[in-house]
């Protein structure tokens, strides 16, 4: 893989990590989670010890930009999801 990665974003945790991670392979973009190994070995997961950069192809970078911007300002929907009745 001599594929060139970039950061797109960095977390306080890695469980917020794993979630966009999750989101990004939805969308076919893969993601490579990058952390301080001795924050995790000793259990710290605030600080810069506890940060998780998520790294995607350059190719990619564009793209996964706009899905997180678009995650974090609350404009992806589930389509299946049913507008509320209103009344």
């Amino acid at each position: 893989m001599d594929e060139e990665f970039v950061v797109v974003e960095t977390t306080s945790g890695l469980i917020e990590a794993e979630i966009l991670r999750g989101l990004l392979e939805a969308n076919d973009i893969m993601v490579m989670l990058s952390h301080e190994s001795a924050g995790k070995a000793i259990g710290l997961s605030v600080g810069p010890l506890g940060q998780v950069d998520l790294r995607v192809p350059v190719t990619q970078a564009e793209e996964a930009k706009k899905i997180l911007d678009d995650y974090h300002a609350g404009r992806l929907i589930d389509h299946d999801e049913q507008p509320p009745i209103e009344s």
